[in-house]
């Protein structure tokens, strides 16, 4: 039975999980916002003493590997690779909008789920800056249909998808989208926001197949530049992919 601990950097409040067999045993989460190298370990040592355990029982250590926060990532990443090469143990990275769809198919309510229909899509995003997010669209099984790319959000944001597609946004940069995103196909869903306890399902399923990442060189997904608008030949390649073209 494996017990991995998840660490959750990449937003505003760190977090950290511990998870068995995909399971959320418990999970903690820092009080202030952006207070990672202050708190993250004395969070995942308290973590360990209140659910009986200590850091040689751990099968493998898990960190959300992004996008995000620049300086959240870096702190995350490092932690997790310095517990995981002090140990022995293998080092899990889970995409953080992998594991922001994933909990939200795993939640979503029969109502939010009648409306978006069978053939909706779900496009987590992660704040950025101004109307920048970083953003992928994904199936109602939480599949990723599109790569993870920085976007800055206007009426051609997924235009062809939308036009065909119900789209939930969620995730810390869907809020400032309303605005723009406000066709009868666009639809919110709040209070979504990345946390360690969103990791366990993902994490246990990567160790499961043995998908470790490099401790040594191992670096997050920072995906720190932006593109002023989708270009329409990629746009063109998406809807193809959505609809089972080549």
């Amino acid at each position: 039975m494996a017990l991995i601990l998840n660490i959750e950097t990449s937003a505003d409040i760190c977090s950290a999980a511990l998870g068995r067999e995909g399971e959320v045993m418990a999970w903690m989460a820092g009080e202030g916002e952006r207070d990672h190298s202050r708190v993250l370990t004395l969070l995942i040592g308290r973590l360990l003493r209140e659910q009986g355990v200590t850091a040689k029982d751990l099968d493998a250590v898990a960190v959300s590997e992004g996008p995000g926060s620049y300086t959240g990532l870096r702190i995350g990443v490092s932690t997790a690779k310095g517990m995981a090469y002090a140990l022995g143990i293998p080092l899990v990275a889970v995409p953080t909008l992998d594991a922001l769809a994933r909990s939200v198919v795993d939640t979503l309510s029969s109502s939010m789920a009648e409306s978006l229909g069978e053939d909706g899509l779900l496009s987590p995003m992660i704040d950025a800056r101004r109307m920048e997010v970083y953003s992928a669209l994904y199936d109602r099984e939480g599949r990723r249909l599109t790569e993870i790319h920085p976007h800055i959000v206007d009426e051609r944001y997924y235009a062809g998808e939308r036009a065909r597609h119900k789209v939930l946004f969620f995730g810390t940069g869907s809020n400032k989208c309303r605005e723009v995103l406000n066709t009868p196909s666009d639809l919110f869903l709040e209070g979504v926001v990345p946390s360690a306890d969103k990791l366990v399902p993902l994490a246990e399923e990567r160790y499961r197949a043995g998908e470790f990442a490099d401790v040594a060189y191992f670096e997050p997904f920072y995906l720190k530049e932006f593109v002023a608008t989708v270009p329409r030949d990629l746009l063109g390649r998406t809807d193809r992919n959505l609809q089972g073209g080549k």
